[in-house]
């Protein structure tokens, strides 16, 4: 739909506003008017820019104020390291008189892809993102993890706000990579050299040996700066931040949400986390909406080899080492 004006104090007050995209040109947000119902689908919210039927709005910068969400709204952070179980913990804390689960507004990509010239969008767009969709809702935003830059900010930004730091061991994410085929490796190569530009250390390694690694090498060594980050975020923001691993949530969701839960400041009863636990969002995969059990057995049967398993344990073994001598345990040990 073509874009129109409205009034800001509409856009503002009306959470179905969404902040989409950051033009640092113009200093001014885009908007796109999103029902409820989309909440709860498979898809990002970053790939609304691929969807048609939305009204859209601009807001510039200058007029959005001091804005903050209530100050009695319980908002939490998901920040993560991809391919942990992040986007099924978001989809099954959107439950409508509960929480909101926001999972990966195209917003914040569009700010870590604006570098030094998004900063400034911090604080208005995480407050445009916490604001709740139902009244006494609690708020859940899941970045990408290609944000994950932006954690210090945007918890500055909101000060009431807490994080969750999701994660999971080295061999489970590279497991994953290698499910997702060419394009998951070259993938973690990218993230490789992502964390390097704006996370990396020395590793004691040129550019010809850096360019002599392996695909999972070069994954795991992105996991390892991930982890890094992640502790680096724990240390700086203290009791507001906890962390969790993807596979203890995949062996017992329902401890795990009513752990976030808890967390957020939001009281839940055991009937209605069983209820969430036991729901149809656990028997469909997060991202794609397919059968969970079809689903795992085919990705089961595309990583179960000899070779690949041999490969996974040297690369671990690896990792493990270079992270002695940097005096980290990986990955970050669950404090939720």
């Amino acid at each position: 739909m073509p874009q129109r004006d409205i009034p800001a104090v509409t856009s503002l007050a009306d959470p179905c506003w969404l902040p989409h995209t950051y033009d640092p040109a113009r200093a001014a947000l885009g908007l796109l008017r999103v029902p409820r119902e989309r909440l709860s689908q498979p898809a990002f919210l970053a790939d609304l820019a691929r969807e048609t039927g939305y009204d859209s709005a601009e807001l510039p910068l200058a007029g959005l104020g001091r804005l903050a969400p209530p100050a009695e709204t319980p908002v939490t952070f998901i920040f993560h390291t991809a391919f942990c179980r992040s986007t099924l913990l978001v989809r099954a804390l959107e439950q409508p008189g509960i929480s909101t689960g926001l999972s990966e507004p195209g917003i914040i990509a569009s700010l870590a892809g604006a570098g030094a010239a998004g900063q400034g969008a911090l604080a208005p767009v995480a407050a445009l993102l916490a604001r709740p969709w139902g009244a006494g809702e609690a708020v859940f935003i899941k970045p990408t993890n290609h944000a994950n830059r932006l954690g210090p900010g945007l918890m500055q930004a909101l000060p009431q706000a807490r994080a969750v730091l999701m994660t999971n061991p080295l061999p489970s994410f590279l497991a994953a990579v290698v499910r997702k085929g060419m394009l998951g490796r070259r993938w973690g190569r990218q993230l490789y050299l992502e964390l390097m530009s704006y996370a990396g250390m020395d590793l004691g390694m040129d550019g010809r040996e850096q360019f002599a690694m392996t695909d999972l090498q070069a994954t795991a060594l992105a996991w390892f700066l991930n982890q890094r980050l992640l502790a680096a975020l724990a240390s700086n923001f203290g009791t507001r931040v906890r962390v969790l691993d993807g596979d203890a949530f995949a062996r017992d969701p329902a401890a795990t949400l009513a752990a976030v839960y808890a967390f957020a400041g939001k009281d839940v009863s055991p009937s209605q986390i069983a209820a969430i636990a036991s729901g149809p969002v656990f028997a469909r995969d997060a991202k794609t909406g397919e059968d969970f059990a079809a689903k795992s057995a085919r990705d089961n049967a595309a990583t179960s080899s000899t070779v690949t398993d041999d490969e996974i344990a040297k690369v671990s073994e690896w990792i493990g080492l270079i992270a002695q001598q940097a005096g980290l345990a990986v990955p970050l040990a669950q404090t939720l």
